[in-house]
């Protein structure tokens, strides 16, 4: 290997072999980088945050996916956080289940929680830029607007395979979702994360999907209802983002299971006061 003017008194010279398996090519690399030692003196941070960076961009290279989303190709690792949403059915249940996931998955305590309830899918949004819940001001109302019920969340990269495993594990033993008599596309089934299907995570949520009979299908936004169908929407989203649901539909109670219980009722407070949790200037109720 040899620098650009095949001087290498000053720097350093990182090769990094990797493994790539993506859609069933399996290949192995080894991928070699000059720096300077200008920029790596600073720290063994820095030093260490270019090499996964260099990874990271390594795998775009073999995998030929040149809009590899930023969260991936930068940062310092696989643990810098992105966001994704997960919707499939009544968005109370799968919140709850995702709290759970968190506190089980990632040892989160009540103040570093991230699964709220909200909006995802849809081509447009009201007036103000937001999308709000079924209300007698018919302002911005999501079904309308094409959106359904999901569950936002920020978990590390390198999780996304896991919390996809635990959102498939939340479907009836006949791939449905527990909730059939919400009928229509505002409880239809997808999931949201950048990139959508070009995302590298996504052959992860892919063999998930598999493993459960289930299809994964690029959503175009307004999808139509999933019931019966066996299919998962997966939502770009960066084009398609998350909006947070009014503060009364965080932290409820469902029709699925007894109920939670006061102290998850009142993690809705607990947020709203440290500001995870935020008004949306929809018709709402918020906590005294």
């Amino acid at each position: 290997v040899a620098a650009s003017d095949g001087d290498l008194s000053d720097g350093i010279v990182v090769i990094c072999p990797y493994s790539v398996n993506y859609k069933a090519a399996h290949s192995r690399m080894f991928v070699a980088f000059y720096v300077d030692e200008a920029v790596t003196s600073s720290s063994v941070r820095s030093r260490r945050g270019f090499i996964n960076n260099a990874i990271g961009v390594s795998f775009a290279v073999m995998t030929g996916i040149s809009n590899l989303s930023p969260s991936f190709a930068d940062g310092d690792d696989i643990n810098q956080l992105t966001d994704v949403y997960f919707g499939v059915g009544c968005f109370w249940h799968i919140q709850h289940e995702f709290v759970e996931a968190e506190r089980r998955l990632l040892n989160r305590s009540d103040k570093e929680l991230t699964s709220l309830t909200g909006y995802a899918g849809g081509k447009s949004l009201g007036d103000r830029g937001n999308v709000c819940y079924h209300n007698l001001q018919f302002i911005a109302d999501y079904g309308r607007l094409g959106h359904g019920e999901v569950v936002g969340m920020k978990i590390p990269i390198s999780s996304i395979g896991n919390f996809a495993k635990e959102y498939f594990s939340l479907y009836s033993p006949t791939n449905e979702r527990v909730d059939p008599g919400d009928v229509g596309p505002e409880y239809r089934s997808l999931i949201g994360f950048p990139g959508g299907i070009h995302n590298p995570a996504f052959q992860l949520v892919e063999e998930a999907a598999t493993s459960r009979g289930l299809k994964l299908v690029e959503g175009r936004g307004n999808d139509p209802d999933t019931l019966g169908k066996k299919i998962v929407y997966v939502m770009d989203s960066e084009k398609f983002p998350f909006y947070q649901a009014e503060v009364y539909h965080q932290y409820h109670d469902d029709f699925q299971s007894p109920p939670y219980g006061r102290k998850y009722n009142s993690l809705a407070k607990l947020a709203f006061e440290d500001g995870r949790v935020k008004e949306t200037g929809c018709p709402d109720r918020l906590p005294m």
